[in-house]
C-alpha cells in the first residue's frame, strides 16, 4: 500500500485542479485560487511522502507532471483567458470585419501560459540539473503569481492597479513573459532548508522572513511581488556566484 500513497497525493493534486477549472470557469476566481493553494500543497507532500517512504518511481515522476499540468497549468491559462474574454464583453461585442477579427482571438492567448507550462514540466522531468535547485520560474510560483492577479484587482482601492491590471495589452505581455520566465535558463536558489545546517541558508531564510511580513501586510498583493523578489535575489545571487568563482 505504501508505494501507492505518493501516487494518491498526487491524485488529490490533479482532482484540486479540477475542481479549480470549474471555479475558474464560473469566475470564482477566490474559490479557485483557493484549490490551486491546495493542489500545491498536495504537490509538495506527494514528493516529501516518496522520499520518506523511499518508493519514487518513474510513475509517479511522470503524475506528478500532469497533474501540475492541470494545477499550475490550465488553472492560470484559463484565468488570463476569462479576463481578457470579460474585458471583452464590457467594451461590447467586436464588430469581425477582415480589420479587427484578429481581436477575437485575443483572450486565447491567455493560454501560452498553459503552453509554457507544458513546455517546462516536459523538460523538468528529463532536466538532471533541477534535483536540488530550479532552472526558470517553477509552475507552481507561477501559478501562485497569475492567480493572484485579479484577486488583488477585486481587494484593492487603488484605481491605477486596478486600471494596470485590467489592461488586455498589460495581461497579454504578461502571458508571454510568464512562458518565458518559466523555461528561461535562470538558476533559482533551493528554498529547501537543512534545520541541522541553518547558518548555510541565511538568504532563504531571510527570504521566508520578507516573505511573511509582506503577506501580512500586503494580502494578496504581496504574492507577485515575493515571486519577483524571489527572482531577484537569485539574479544576484548568481551574478555574486560568477565574480566570487572568477
Amino acid at each position: 500500500m505504501k508505494k501507492h500513497l505518493p501516487n494518491f497525493i498526487t491524485l488529490l493534486n490533479l482532482a484540486s485542479g479540477l475542481i479549480a477549472c470549474i471555479y475558474a470557469f464560473d469566475d470564482n476566481i477566490h474559490m479557485a485560487f483557493l484549490w490551486v493553494c491546495i493542489g500545491i500543497f498536495f504537490d509538495y507532500w506527494d514528493g516529501f511522502v516518496a522520499r520518506i517512504l523511499n518508493v519514487k518511481s518513474e510513475l509517479g515522476l511522470q503524475l506528478d507532471s500532469l497533474a501540475d499540468m492541470v494545477t499550475s497549468g490550465v488553472v492560470p491559462g484559463l484565468i488570463i483567458y476569462k479576463q481578457l474574454a470579460n474585458i471583452q464583453e464590457t467594451q461590447g461585442p467586436y464588430n469581425l470585419t477582415p480589420e479587427t477579427y484578429y481581436m477575437a482571438i485575443v483572450p486565447y492567448l491567455g493560454f501560452l501560459i498553459t503552453l509554457g507550462a507544458a513546455y517546462r514540466l516536459a523538460k523538468f522531468n528529463i532536466d538532471t540539473r533541477q534535483t536540488d535547485s530550479f532552472i526558470g520560474l517553477p509552475t507552481p510560483g507561477n501559478a501562485l503569481f497569475i492567480l493572484s492577479l485579479p484577486l488583488i484587482v477585486s481587494t484593492t482601492n487603488s484605481e491605477a492597479v486596478i486600471s494596470f491590471l485590467s489592461n488586455p495589452y498589460v495581461l497579454v505581455i504578461i502571458s508571454v513573459l510568464s512562458a518565458y520566465i518559466m523555461n528561461a535558463e535562470l538558476p533559482l536558489f533551493s528554498l529547501k532548508i537543512n534545520p541541522k545546517n541553518l547558518g548555510a541558508y541565511k538568504l532563504q531564510l531571510g527570504f521566508v522572513i520578507v516573505s511573511i511580513i509582506l503577506l501580512i501586510a500586503l494580502h494578496y498583493l504581496a504574492i507577485p511581488i515575493i515571486i519577483l523578489l524571489y527572482i531577484l535575489l537569485s539574479v544576484v545571487k548568481n551574478a555574486t556566484t560568477k565574480k566570487e568563482i572568477a
